[in-house]
């Protein structure tokens, strides 16, 4: 492999390019360590202390530093550390070390989300929400399965026609039909709107 091209990407980190490929990114200190300069080969030694050594390790490391910060999905770190550039390789291995010790779970992850937003969102908006954060079907799937109920959607429509301080007893039939289509437009099947909006529960 040769060294095509160096550019800088920051006040000392620098990019390289092998083949004329953008291959990884190395601060200028192990640059100069290793003798990395435009139009030298690099050996299958050098590039192995660069992506075993060096690469991972680091990447390894903010992996964990990303987890501490917040929870994330497995493609959410892999996103934040294809940002960093590191080489898929390398963001692979990172990613399945820290799964290897329990850090990563997508199925734990996609409870606490809807834990935390069952009073307030439909399944179908979570469902989206969390597709969207890269979680698979089948996690979220298992996921809904552990932790949400049919008493946790009703709550969220009982919780959402408090906020918007709606009281069926008073409502006209303009008023019912407004509130029906806002709910299902949210993703809240009909029948268990219908069930709250015909058996409202008294606050305590």
């Amino acid at each position: 492999m040769t060294v095509t091209r160096v550019e800088p990407c920051g006040k000392t980190r620098y990019r390289i390019y092998l083949n004329g490929e953008s291959a990884f990114v190395l601060y200028k200190g192990e640059m100069k360590k290793l003798g990395i300069r435009e139009g030298e080969s690099l050996s299958s030694d050098i590039l192995e202390t660069i992506y075993t050594d060096i690469l991972y390790r680091r990447a390894r490391l903010r992996a964990m530093h990303l987890l501490e910060d917040m929870d994330r999905t497995e493609a959410g770190l892999r996103e934040k550390l294809r940002q960093g550039e590191y080489p898929e390789a390398v963001t692979e291995k990172a990613v399945a070390y820290v799964r290897s010790f329990g850090y990563l779970d997508d199925v734990k992850y996609a409870e606490n989300f809807i834990l935390s937003r069952r009073d307030s969102k439909s399944r179908r908006e979570m469902e989206a929400l969390l597709r969207k954060k890269g979680v698979s079907g089948t996690d979220i799937e298992q996921a809904f399965s552990n932790c949400y109920t049919e008493e946790g959607e009703a709550e969220a429509v009982r919780k959402i026609l408090r906020k918007k301080r709606f009281d069926p007893d008073s409502a006209d039939r303009a008023e019912l039909q407004k509130i029906y289509g806002y709910l299902a437009r949210k993703g809240f099947r009909y029948e268990i709107i219908r069930q709250v909006i015909q058996n409202p529960v008294e606050d305590a």
